[in-house]
């Protein structure tokens, strides 16, 4: 079946856009492009474009929550193939801003979840590669 259009961007609200586009830049590569100071753009080498939108009265979701606020959406990021590539991972991005949301039972699950600078849900994804 033909597809009827092409995923062009993720897009995430957040207070401030260009703050969230170096965190993500930190995390993933790439270089974020401001188109004005309301919207900027970054394309992932080799992944998605991620765009980030200004939004007044932003309010991050929790986590978990089903019965209220509950997660939307949330971006998994390979972050290595072992525990010690995760760690490792895992302290850069603390470091640029992230919390830890849910790291209970990760090695069962093989992902860390943690929350960016504005309070999205994101992982960090144990892949092992074959």
């Amino acid at each position: 079946m033909a597809p009827v259009a092409r995923l062009r961007s993720v897009v995430l609200d957040c207070p401030d856009p260009s703050e969230l586009a170096v965190f993500y830049a930190a995390v993933a590569g790439g270089t974020p492009v401001a188109e004005d100071e309301d919207w900027v753009v970054l394309q992932v080498p080799s992944g998605p474009r991620l765009a980030f939108q200004r939004a007044p009265g932003f309010t991050p979701p929790t986590w978990p929550a089903a019965d209220h606020d509950s997660q939307q959406f949330h971006l998994d990021f390979d972050a290595g193939g072992t525990w010690e590539e995760i760690d490792k991972a895992e302290e850069k991005v603390l470091a640029l801003g992230a919390r830890v949301l849910d790291s209970e039972d990760y090695e069962k699950k093989g992902f860390r979840v943690y929350a960016d600078p504005a309070g999205h849900p994101f992982c960090l994804c144990r892949i092992e590669q074959p």
